[in-house]
């Protein structure tokens, strides 16, 4: 079954998920990107959901947050203009879970290969931490690096790492989405 077969409606639509460890600038990235394509970006609902929790996140956030995700992804695909810019993905739901409670929803496994993306940006870790009430770890940010790779390898998924600071990272991030739209399009 190829991509196509299993995107969500708006089969033309392309989603791009930019995706990495915390503090390197996925939300900011996801923005410009957003800007430079003329189309719009779907937040990361996690970030909202754990701004209003008074309790760090339970099992239940973590599956609250999951369907959160998808839901605003389908919320933004009809407003999107040939590319969908997602900051992050649910995947993030799986990586959280499996540090904080040594496993992932089922449900998070089950649509993680249903759900793909067309390309993904790993953000590299070559930027400096900025410190954040809803970030937890500056101490971990090479495992967690390790981490998404694993990840976006076991799902086969078509992604590269974008390295740099300012206007580089966002001209490599650029250049790899125009080279992936040249190759769908050859």
């Amino acid at each position: 079954m190829q991509n196509s077969d299993i995107r969500l409606p708006n089969s033309d639509i392309i989603k791009i998920a930019i995706v990495g460890p915390e503090s390197t600038g996925k939300s900011t990235m996801s923005a410009y990107l957003a800007n430079h394509y003329n189309t719009v970006w779907v937040p990361e609902f996690a970030r909202d959901y754990c701004a209003a929790l008074t309790e760090p996140p339970t099992w239940q956030d973590e599956i609250n947050m999951f369907y959160g995700q998808l839901a605003l992804e389908e919320e933004y695909l009809p407003k999107a203009n040939k590319l969908l810019i997602c900051d992050t993905t649910f995947i993030t739901v799986k990586i959280w879970s499996d540090e904080m409670f040594g496993r992932s929803p089922q449900e998070v496994l089950d649509e993680l290969p249903k759900r793909p993306y067309d390309f993904y940006q790993l953000l590299d870790i070559d930027m400096p931490w900025q410190d954040d009430p809803l970030r937890d770890f500056p101490h971990m940010r090479e495992h967690f690096m390790e981490v998404w790779h694993q990840e976006l390898k076991e799902l086969n998924a078509n992604y590269v790492v974008v390295s740099g600071i300012g206007q580089e990272r966002y001209d490599a991030a650029v250049n790899a989405i125009d080279e992936f739209l040249m190759r769908s399009d050859g």
